[in-house]
């Protein structure tokens, strides 16, 4: 899960992954994926690079043929999750967080859990009507994986004194809903494999959280208020690392045609969590306008 809250500590992952413009020449394993209208990316077990094809006759121009490997194939998603993030030139800075700000980020996240197991059963049923036995089973596990996380949104927002569903009622955010609308789409497609790809993205962009970010969140908030139980699970203290493993062993032993689908929606997907929000940022006095109403009167 990747919301405003945890951006940029996902810069500053991404920003770790070092990928050039390397040459057309083929390289023995190589996969590779055109991510984007003349933007491949490329990738072997020791690096990647974002290539340009400069003919249709210019080999990673070609379909991709080989078989997928898991540190090869690793290489090829994160690579295609930080070319997102040069394209979308990440270089605004959010609001400096504030307890009431971690309010809204809450809503996102709420947002962005509460139709997963749904939208996942969705997914199910199209790689089920697809004779995809294995991707039937990974969306099935995801779904169930992914049961309460929207609980644990709620109970944070409550912990800080508002009523959950009335604030997640007036606070929708745009990014939220524009990666929701992702990955429904992607779900209901013939072929859902898009779907793959977004999980993917965003539990490897959680990585990006780490203890140290938690407690810097956890020290804008009131004494004793316990409000990051739904962000250290989709951190890297939480299960994100297990099943970022989980879905590289996944894709890998897909075929040429579904890896190439995954890793280019790992870049939309991505492309969507990096770029600028439509619209103003409200401002801490336009939040707190907004909540006071919605306080709980103990």
């Amino acid at each position: 899960m990747v919301k405003d809250s945890n951006l940029n500590a996902t810069k500053k992952q991404v920003d770790k992954k070092i990928f050039s413009t390397g040459s057309g020449d083929r390289e023995p394993n190589a996969e590779w994926a055109q991510i984007a209208p003349g933007k491949v990316v490329v990738a072997t077990a020791e690096r990647a690079w974002l290539y340009h094809p400069k003919s249709r006759e210019d080999c990673f121009s070609q379909t991709m043929e080989c078989a997928g490997n898991i540190a090869t194939t690793r290489r090829l998603l994160d690579t295609a999750i930080a070319a997102a993030k040069y394209a979308a030139n990440y270089d605004f800075r959010p609001p400096a967080l504030t307890a009431t700000r971690w309010v809204w980020r809450l809503a996102s996240a709420y947002h962005l859990t509460s139709a997963v197991p749904k939208i996942m059963k969705t997914a199910a049923k199209g790689f089920a009507a697809n004779g995809c036995s294995n991707l039937e089973d990974w969306a099935l596990n995801k779904a169930e994986e992914e049961k309460g996380h929207d609980q644990l949104a709620l109970t944070d927002i409550q912990s800080l004194g508002y009523d959950a569903e009335a604030v997640t009622a007036v606070f929708i955010p745009p990014a939220a809903v524009a990666l929701m609308d992702y990955f429904s789409r992607s779900a209901q497609d013939d072929n859902p494999i898009d779907s793959v790809g977004y999980a993917y993205t965003m539990e490897r962009l959680s990585l990006g959280i780490g203890e140290d970010y938690i407690q810097k969140v956890e020290a804008l908030l009131p004494p004793e208020t316990n409000a990051t139980r739904c962000l250290r699970v989709h951190s890297c203290v939480g299960a994100d690392a297990e099943h970022v493993d989980e879905n590289v062993s996944l894709v890998a032993s897909l075929s040429p045609a579904e890896r190439t689908r995954i890793a280019r929606a790992c870049y939309e997907t991505a492309l969507i969590c990096f770029s600028y929000p439509p619209g103003d940022y409200l401002s801490d006095e336009q939040l707190q306008q907004i909540l006071h109403p919605l306080k709980i009167n103990f």
